[in-house]
């Protein structure tokens, strides 16, 4: 099985919960090991987002640092 093309969300200036909850929102459209970008702020969403995404069963494949964001890789379960 080959991995779809990644999505990208951008939830930079979106707060924690609404964040994670928008990038689960996301998720849900994918079909499971498919991948989605999530652009993240540093601080509360970078840290707390990948954590719920994983509780969630989900995997995080990656994190980056980018100027002034991050993005996060996850490929849904």
């Amino acid at each position: 099985m080959c991995i779809q093309a990644i999505k990208s969300i951008d939830l930079r200036g979106v707060p924690c919960p609404l964040s994670f909850v928008r990038a689960k929102l996301h998720l849900e459209k994918l079909e499971a090991g498919q991948l989605l970008e999530v652009l993240l702020d540093g601080g509360e969403p970078i840290e707390q987002v990948p954590n719920s995404l994983i509780s969630d069963g989900h995997q995080v494949k990656g994190i980056e640092e980018r100027d002034r964001f991050f993005a996060l890789t996850v490929q849904k379960a």
